[in-house]
This record gives structure tokens, sequence and C-alpha cells, in this order.
């Protein structure tokens, strides 16, 4: 049974990893997705590995940066000028900063806080005329389990996550009246091609991360994009109707 069938959906942070992963379950289930990434990034290179994997799909590609505000408003624009609806935004465009906060600068904060938390309010801000006029209007956040798992050396990350929860019970709660759902998925060490190509600069001669020794959860594991994909897959459609408000923990069991 495909979930999201004559649905449109825009995924943010498409070009790779949990996003590009969704946006491709999206249209195996029926959707068609807007793939929203940096100008740089390989976005129509995503779009063409999803055409091939499902060759029904309906993929467009919006190349933005949505730490800039004015983004927002296009990127829904552009949705509503192809498809004259759009029924699921998912907030998934993320950034990372690695250092203690006694060496933040006030430029990595805004550039932080721009992609990470205030792309998701001014997004869902553009969208929620559209989504108050579907009959399954929702919203998924994507988090972090670092939202509420603390650790030292990403703290700008770590907060901007735990905005995001925030953000995503205060959506919930004003948007009820408007029958629109508001959720979030806090996914835990998900091995994406960002992992992937951190690890090999970190050590040249190559980590195995899929198969090294992996203690921060209790399956011991990576989980891989598509098993983040399919919790936001289910928010987003008519089956999660009497879900809103909630933060779903896709981490493994985290231990810390």
């Amino acid at each position: 049974m495909k979930r999201l069938t004559q649905h449109v959906a825009i995924v943010t942070g498409g070009a790779g990893g949990i996003g590009a992963a969704t946006a491709q379950l999206f249209c195996e289930h029926g959707a068609s997705v807007a793939l929203v990434d940096l100008p740089d990034s390989p976005l129509q290179e995503v779009a063409a590995s999803i055409r091939d994997a499902v060759p029904d799909a309906q993929v467009l590609c919006i190349p933005l940066d949505l730490g800039e505000e004015a983004a927002a408003r296009e990127v829904v624009a552009q949705t509503l000028r192809q498809w004259g609806q759009l029924d699921v935004v998912v907030n998934n465009a993320g950034m990372r900063s690695y250092e203690p906060l006694a060496a933040t600068t006030a430029e990595m904060w805004q550039r932080i806080l721009s992609v990470n938390l205030l792309s998701y309010a001014y997004l869902a801000r553009e969208a929620l005329p559209s989504l108050r006029a579907s009959a399954n209007g929702n919203i998924v956040n994507i988090a972090s389990t670092h939202a509420v798992h603390a650790r030292a050396g990403m703290g700008q990350y770590d907060v901007t996550k735990a905005g995001i929860v925030s953000l995503t019970r205060t959506l919930a709660f004003e948007e009820a009246q408007h029958r629109v759902r508001v959720n979030a998925v806090c996914p835990g060490a998900t091995l994406t091609p960002f992992h992937i190509k951190r690890a090999a600069t970190a050590n040249p001669s190559g980590v195995d991360l899929k198969n090294a020794r992996f203690e921060q959860n209790l399956q011991k594991r990576w989980a891989s994009p598509r098993e983040i994909a399919y919790p936001i897959l289910w928010l987003a459609s008519p089956e999660a109707s009497f879900v809103t408000g909630s933060s779903i923990m896709a981490d493994g069991g985290t231990i810390a």
C-alpha cells in the first residue's frame, strides 16, 4: 500500500543521507517531492538516482541556501507552481560545528542557528497556508538524539537540535486548530556520506565505519539513512493522524 499517493512534499537537506533516503521512500509511496539543498550540492545526481530506482518518480530540484530567510518563500512558491499543492514538509537541513562552547564565535552561532533552527521556522511559516488547506497537512522536523543527550565539542549543534524539539511542540499546539500535525524524529548515529567522508579524511588509510566496534547504542551499530526514513514516512502519512507534538527517538536505544 502506498502511504502518500497524491501527496506533495518538500524535503530539505535532500542531497544526501537521511534527506535523500526520505525523498526516495516518499516517491516509492506515491508522493511528488521537492528536493532542496545548497546550489553546490549533488541535488541533480540524487534526483537522477531516485528516478532510476522509482521510474515514475516526480522530483523537483530546488538549489537554495535555506540559511537565507527569503529562500523559504521561494521553495514553497516553486513547489506550488509545479504541483499546485503542498501536504508535507520535512525539515532536515543541517550543518555541524566542532568546537567547545568556550571557543565559539558570533559568526558561527549565527550561521548554525540560521540553518539548523531558523530555516525550520521560516519554511514552516511559509508552508502553513498550504498545509492548512491539505487534508493531511503536516511537518516532520529532524532533530537528533543529541537534543537530549548532551556531549562535549558540539554544543552549538546540540543546542539547535534541542531547539527543534521545542519548536515542534510549540507548532503542534498552535496548529492543532488548523488540523496541521507537527512531529519530530530524533535520529541516533546514522551512517551517511558525510560521516564516511569525514572518517576517510581523518584516516586516509581506511576506516570501515559500518563494521567498526560501536558502543553508543543498545544495537551496537549505525543506522542506515533508510531506517530513519521509515519513521519519517509514517509520521508524514495519514496512518499517524492521531500523532502530533511527538518526538520519536530513532536511535537504536542510545546509551549516552
